[in-house]
């Protein structure tokens, strides 16, 4: 049977595609290196390590090699997660009798703040393209900004945004319908300068981007008139950016600005489609630290 990486691949369709390609990329890395290691975890009969003979210790060593060749924790902790995927997949599964990985400790992750726009970074990105920007065709222009729009205006992750239908876009009640992570459906309001975008684009732009063919019913085409995909929308916001930023910075910008005007967590949670009301929080630190700096930068005794 073996590692069986197209069955796990196959076995990841509620996720995106970057991230399940990324989950096969690392079991098949783990594989190599139970290979290769000096220290050879062979089978007594010689053959190749299969899943069904990796134990716990095997696990720890691998982490342990990581750390030792550098790698951050935050990379080593990325590997150990893709490994627990693939095997509590491989138990379910009755590939393996038990879960090797139960019991392996990764190193804690640093925790970052994300990253913000700052007002003239935003306003660059959307209200004064570059001018190296100026020979775009005025559908590419219209589709560029519609995305911009959605990343900003109603914080959008960049798979949601290529996974958008016609069908899932309302207009006339300026709504859209996101799908996202793990299969999960909800609604978000658009903004004026989204719905006007997305308004002018279906209209106008995608009618001569859109390869009638290959595009489907994709909100977003490329170039070539396929739909827009992951890797396509970080070159979109990149080469419209004036300085170096990537398009989960504008998410990070929506749910601080929605913050800081005074929103509820609760409601920034929905809106970004979060399960687990952690991954909400930290934008409070982001926003707490936003407004210290405004106290230190204007208050003549701060």
């Amino acid at each position: 049977m073996g590692w069986d990486l197209d069955a796990f691949a196959a076995s990841t369709a509620s996720v995106n595609e970057d991230t399940a390609a990324m989950y096969r990329r690392e079991v098949a890395a783990f594989s190599n290196w139970l290979a290769n290691t000096e220290v050879s975890f062979s089978t007594a009969a010689g053959g190749e390590t299969g899943p069904e003979s990796v134990d716990l210790r095997m696990v720890r060593r691998y982490l342990a090699y990581l750390s030792t060749e550098g790698y951050a924790r935050k990379t080593v902790a990325r590997k150990a997660s893709a490994l627990r995927r693939y095997f509590r997949w491989a138990e379910r599964t009755g590939r393996v009798a038990a879960d090797p990985t139960i019991g392996a400790m990764t190193p804690s992750q640093e925790r970052y703040l994300p990253r913000v726009l700052r007002s003239e970074e935003l306003g660059a990105l959307l209200d004064k393209p570059r001018a190296a920007l100026a020979d775009d065709s005025s559908a590419r222009r219209q589709r560029d900004v519609a995305v911009l729009e959605l990343l900003y205006g109603s914080g959008l992750r960049v798979s949601e945004v290529c996974a958008i239908r016609v069908g899932d876009v309302d207009l006339d009640r300026q709504r859209l319908t996101v799908n996202g992570k793990g299969s999960k459906q909800r609604v978000v309001p658009l903004s004026e300068p989204a719905a006007l975008a997305l308004e002018e684009w279906l209209a106008n732009g995608r009618r001569k981007m859109a390869d009638p063919s290959t595009a489907g019913d994709a909100v977003f085409v490329n170039l070539s008139g396929r739909p827009l995909n992951t890797q396509g929308v970080r070159r979109l916001v990149n080469r419209a950016a004036s300085t170096q930023t990537n398009p989960h910075a504008l998410r990070h910008t929506f749910a601080t600005h929605l913050l800081d005007g005074g929103a509820d967590l609760r409601q920034v949670q929905e809106l970004l489609g979060h399960s687990d009301l952690g991954s909400t929080q930290i934008y409070t630190h982001v926003s707490r630290d936003r407004l210290r700096r405004v106290v230190e930068d204007s208050h003549p005794r701060a």
